[in-house]
Formats: structure tokens, C-alpha cells, sequence
């Protein structure tokens, strides 16, 4: 990344910085940021097959794995991790995550949960939240989104979402689908 373009993403990210770990409520979900306290379920979550399958293996094998994973996450600057839960139970379902990923010309979006908690709109009600706040500091700026092609589930979510299909890119010989929403 040139110099020019270090200073274009530290100043989306000043711009943005202080929306992006939020504290969201929807009729059923609560978001907040991820924290050490979410151990278990980064644990849990990170060794489910649709994480392995569709993000990738991270090597999550202890609680202490978990909380050293958040560790970094909470420590890379433009990495907004945040996770939604039961509003009543507090129980975590997935994560909502906003990234402003180094040499990209955009944040992208990006989502993921537990199985159990799959087809129950939880997944759509948390990204439309968090789009809906990203749009006030965001507007008229184009947000991304990337997923392998077999994702199909992701691909859906996305587009329902109003993210379009914008083309392909190879990451690390992986090829994946770019997805937009200008706002």
C-alpha cells in the first residue's frame, strides 16, 4: 500500500472510527462489540464446518486459542468485530464484522453464526442493523462484501441485503466473489 493510499484508509477509518463497535438493539438481538467474555462462543463458532468450510481454519483449539484470536482482532486497527445475541437470554448467535482490510479500496461487511441459529432471520436482522448505522457515517460511500463462490447461503444474505454482484478477485490463490452497496 503507496503512502497516498495509507492516508485515504486512515482517514476513512478517523471518520468512521467511532461507529463501527456499536451498541445496537433490534426487537430480537442485542449487538456490542466482541470481547474476551466471548471466549466460548468465538471457540464455538470458529470450529463450526461452514467457519472452516467458507472462511477458513484458524486453529482455535482452547479457550485460551479464543480469547488470544480476540486479542487480535480487538488489536488490528479498521477490524470491528462485533457480536449479536438473544436481547432476553444474552445467548451469542453470530458475528457482524466491518473491515477495512489492507490494499482494499473498501470496508467490506461481513457475517457469520452458529448453526443452530440459522434460518431464523438473525443474520439479516443484525447486518441491516448495523448497515442502517454505517449509512450515517457512510453515506454515498461504497461498502463491499467478498465470499467464495459455493457460499451460496452468504450470497443470498447479501443480496437480500441490496449488495451487488460486482465481479471476482483471487486472494491468496483462493478466487472469491466481490459484492457492493453504494449507499
Amino acid at each position: 500500500m503507496g503512502l497516498q493510499e495509507h492516508r485515504k484508509t486512515q482517514r476513512c477509518f478517523a471518520a468512521t472510527q467511532v461507529t463501527m463497535h456499536v451498541h445496537l438493539e433490534t426487537g430480537r438481538l442485542k449487538i456490542t462489540p466482541l470481547s474476551e467474555d466471548d471466549a466460548g462462543f468465538i471457540y464455538a463458532l470458529l470450529n463450526t464446518k461452514g467457519w472452516i468450510e467458507f472462511i477458513g481454519n484458524r486453529n482455535i483449539h482452547s479457550l485460551d486459542d479464543a480469547v488470544q484470536y480476540i486479542r487480535r482482532i480487538n488489536g488490528t486497527p479498521g477490524y470491528f468485530y462485533n457480536v449479536f445475541r438473544d436481547i432476553n437470554t444474552g445467548r451469542p448467535y453470530g458475528l457482524v464484522t466491518f473491515l477495512f482490510r489492507p490494499g482494499n479500496e473498501s470496508p467490506d461487511l461481513g457475517f457469520a453464526m452458529l448453526p443452530e441459529a440459522e434460518g431464523k432471520g438473525f443474520a439479516y436482522e443484525a447486518s441491516s442493523a448495523y448497515l442502517h448505522e454505517l449509512k450515517k457515517e457512510h453515506s454515498g460511500k461504497k461498502i463491499s462484501a467478498i465470499t467464495i463462490p459455493q457460499n451460496v447461503k452468504s450470497i443470498r444474505l447479501l443480496e437480500k441485503l441490496g449488495f451487488e454482484y460486482e465481479g471476482q478477485k483471487t486472494e491468496g490463490g483462493e478466487l472469491l466473489n466481490v459484492y457492493r452497496l453504494l449507499q
